[in-house]
């Protein structure tokens, strides 16, 4: 009976996706005349095995990432179970319904992860399950049911390099707990895939400690190849080149007759097997493969019985079940209305009940009785909540000169002395940089993540050493190799523990500022996931001058400012980053209202993910700072570190290392222009998302809305000059001058970067004390018209 109502679940969803597709793209009305698209064909190679997986084998523990193209059947599979509405379906891909890809935070589905971005879905799992391991291995998780993590895999992304990435790390840290099923239909947007790819790529599986299991036949094609002549219709069918066998199906039951008997005819037995089934029987045949086989995709799921990390090849045919099956242009294409009504009939779908969701169901109370008693559906959503973790007193060192990086590690250092509940969800990670991004000290306290423990040979065999690299199932740090992808997938998959698990972490990941661009496409899937973690660029900027152009980094403030659900900050001093990283380990947790604060007009009580731009120059400290000015001006984005006085001429912004060179600069023209300011900014990005928001209100009508950049910049007269620095692109704070309408003058860094000191590098690009006074001398009032 399970069998049967298995099958049931296979036509309904390939019926309801597909229908789903047909309605965006037909029936609708369009307003644009612009292809709605929704990739039907991709949906049906993945119907069979999605459907042996979710109502055979799943449990609500496993966690899933659907092939972004498998995204309709996955709507479908909500909607036959009641956690989609109808409205929505029919509003696939417009304008608040069902999404293109799965996604956590615009779908109303119980969806895992967010998936688009080819590969990354895929890389995910594997990083989340090293996060339940991590959690689990704690005193505070071992509550937590272990679950599988499971990507749904288009053969096609086995291209994407990360992917290989994903594959090395989860050797280096005893992957298990993970699956991927790849749809191998072998059939890509703009080509069939290479023959014999697969086996090179399962070579690399194996090299890996992956379990690699190939679904080919189904029962259907297992049962013909038990009768006589079977062997030699097998022995056919896994010599057909790639190309040939979809052309093949897209022909149909009369095409596959003539090919077959032309190869194979006049050999008695095969002969016989041939010409006992009927066109349409013969093409259920040669389209019957593993992955398109229901049962043989539900029992290869249930024979695993282990947690090692397991691949499954399903082989498939891209648009199996459809007219357009196995055309090589089928990837973006759509059925006609013609081949649709065609199809419909074919289907048994009554007209009018095209969205009724059990419609064909001979026994429907049997099979809602079925579904209500599917494990993984059981429990309803599956999204867990927790409270907040204190965050202690953050303080911070301002009795020598310090570099911010330094004061960060020392403020992790801190936290590491101290037993606060916080410190004990702090997982921090790097990709082969720990020592040199200020992680030392905390990994000393804390030590190394392993499920295994490890003991340091320099410890064991007493050689002098900074670092101590002590391996154990408490440790709070995992250490990765170098990829930046790597590290973002894991920031986002640690960064969602509190929902997939219901265990908050602190995730904290470090890297050198210039590679947040190597990992930025996962980096931006994370926020797009709404996952909560500290980001540390360290260190950045020209600043690190003796490194040369390729390791200084130019366009992140960019990254910063313009990065959705990531608030990116870049302090000068310790007092600041320590008010920063207090506010901003209160800020990931945060789950609040959306409404926005009418003092900043920032939505602070949702929260969101923080970014902290570092550097490895060493200032000289302000002292002691504890006014509530200082301490709420570096949270909202800037406070003056010099107020100007009230016939200010000329005010310097700056923003992060470049603080010493700004203020030197503001004491040389003090003699020529009057009431100089200096603006300290510590984020550009708050400072110009509650600008923007302010204007948004303003046009609603609530003309008394005004940001804090606003306040800050009221009271200049209209003749005063705002010069702009920072260690990084100026379009990072060219804008300020539009605040009101003052003549701005940005400077920082355009091109890439030099060898040399750090004066060398500020004079080359102009951002040092000297360069700076000099451009604003040469801003004559005429010149300031003209300029």
């Amino acid at each position: 009976m399970a069998r049967t109502h298995l099958k049931t679940v296979e036509q309904r969803l390939l019926w309801l996706s597909h229908w789903m597709i047909h309605h965006a793209n037909h029936i609708r009305p369009k307003m644009d005349g612009i292809k709605v698209g929704g990739h039907q064909a991709s949906s049906a190679s993945m119907v069979s095995i999605m459907t042996a997986l979710y109502f055979s084998v799943l449990r609500p523990e496993d966690r899933v990432a659907v092939k972004p193209h498998a995204a309709p059947v996955f709507h479908a599979m909500q909607y036959l179970m009641g956690n989609q509405t109808r409205e929505r379906m029919e509003n696939f891909r417009g304008y608040g319904g069902t999404q293109s890809y799965p996604s956590r935070t615009k779908d109303m589905d119980d969806v895992d992860f967010s998936t688009g971005s080819v590969g990354l879905g895929v890389g995910i799992t594997a990083l989340a399950s090293m996060v339940q391991d991590f959690i689990t291995a704690k005193d505070w998780g071992a509550d937590v049911p272990t679950g599988r993590m499971v990507a749904l895999v288009g053969d096609a992304e086995m291209d994407e390099g990360n992917v290989y990435e994903v594959l090395q790390e989860g050797w280096k840290n005893n992957l298990r707990n993970t699956w991927w099923i790849i749809d191998y239909n072998r059939q890509s947007l703009d080509g069939i895939v290479r023959e014999g790819l697969f086996g090179r790529i399962e070579k690399i599986f194996d090299a890996f400690g992956w379990d690699v299991v190939k679904v080919k036949y189904g029962q259907l094609q297992r049962a013909a190849f038990a009768e006589p002549g079977g062997e030699r219709l097998r022995a056919w069918i896994d010599a057909c080149p790639n190309a040939e066998y979809s052309a093949l199906t897209y022909m149909g039951g009369a095409v596959w007759r003539e090919r077959l008997m032309n190869d194979l005819g006049d050999q008695g037995d095969v002969t016989a097997l041939i010409e006992r089934r009927s066109d349409r029987d013969l093409a259920e045949l040669m389209e019957n493969l593993g992955g398109n086989c229901v049962e043989t995709m539900a029992e290869t799921f249930a024979a695993i019985d282990h947690d090692r990390p397991t691949c499954f090849l399903a082989y498939t045919i891209k648009g199996w079940g459809t007219p357009i099956a196995g055309h090589k242009d089928n990837h973006g294409g759509l059925m006609t209305k013609a081949q649709m009504d065609d199809w419909q009939a074919h289907m048994g779908i009554p007209e009018g009940q095209e969205w009724e969701p059990l419609a064909t169901v001979s026994n429907p109370d049997g099979f809602r009785a079925f579904l209500a008693n599917v494990p993984f559906f059981a429990m309803g959503p599956r999204r867990h909540a927790t409270a907040r973790l204190p965050v202690p007193n953050i303080a911070s060192d301002t009795s020598r000169d310090i570099s911010t990086q330094m004061a960060f590690g020392k403020i992790l250092d801190n936290l590491a002395r101290g037993d606060s509940p916080l410190a004990a969800r702090i997982l921090t990670s790097s990709p082969d940089v720990t020592g040199t991004t200020g992680l030392g000290p905390w990994v000393n306290r804390r030590k190394l993540f392993s499920r295994i423990a490890q003991r340091d040979a320099f410890i064991e065999h007493r050689i002098p050493s900074t670092a101590k690299w002590n391996f154990s199932p408490e440790g709070q740090h995992l250490e990765l190799g170098i990829a930046e992808m790597n590290l973002m997938l894991l920031l986002g998959a640690a960064g969602l523990a509190h929902s997939l698990w219901g265990k908050r972490l602190i995730p904290i990941g470090t890297l050198y500022d210039p590679f947040v661009s190597r990992g930025l496409d996962a980096l931006n899937y994370a926020c797009y996931q709404d996952a909560r973690f500290l980001l540390v660029g360290t260190p950045s900027g020209v600043t690190l001058a003796p490194e040369g152009g390729a390791h200084q980094s130019i366009a992140t403030p960019l990254i910063g400012l313009s990065q959705d659900g990531l608030a990116a900050f870049e302090p000068a001093f310790a007092d600041e980053l320590a008010v920063i990283m207090e506010w901003a380990l209160d800020y990931l947790q945060r789950d609040g209202a959306s409404a926005p604060d009418a003092r900043t007009w920032l939505r602070d009580e949702t929260g969101g993910s923080v970014y902290l731009r570092l550097t490895t120059k060493p200032l000289e400290q302000p002292g002691q700072r504890a006014d509530d000015a200082f301490r709420q001006g570096a949270i909202d984005g800037a406070y003056w570190l010099r107020r100007p006085g009230p016939n200010c001429e000329v005010v310097i912004a700056y923003q992060g290392a470049i603080a010493d060179e700004a203020i030197a600069a503001a004491g040389m023209i003090a003699e020529h222009r009057r009431d100089v300011g200096v603006l300290a900014v510590t984020s550009a990005d708050r400072l110009n998302a509650g600008w923007t928001a302010a204007q948004r209100e303003r046009a609603r009508g609530n003309h008394a809305a005004r940001s804090h950049v606003e306040r800050l910049v009221a009271d200049l007269s209209a003749h005063c000059i705002l010069v702009t620095v920072i260690d990084g692109h100026p379009a990072t704070l060219a804008w300020l001058g539009a605040v009101a309408d003052h003549r701005t003058l940005p400077l920082g860094v355009e091109h890439f970067g030099q060898t040399g000191t750090i004066g060398n590098l500020y004079r080359h690009f102009g951002i040092d004390a000297h360069s700076i006074a000099d451009r604003v001398r040469a801003l004559t009032p005429e010149r300031r018209i003209l300029a």
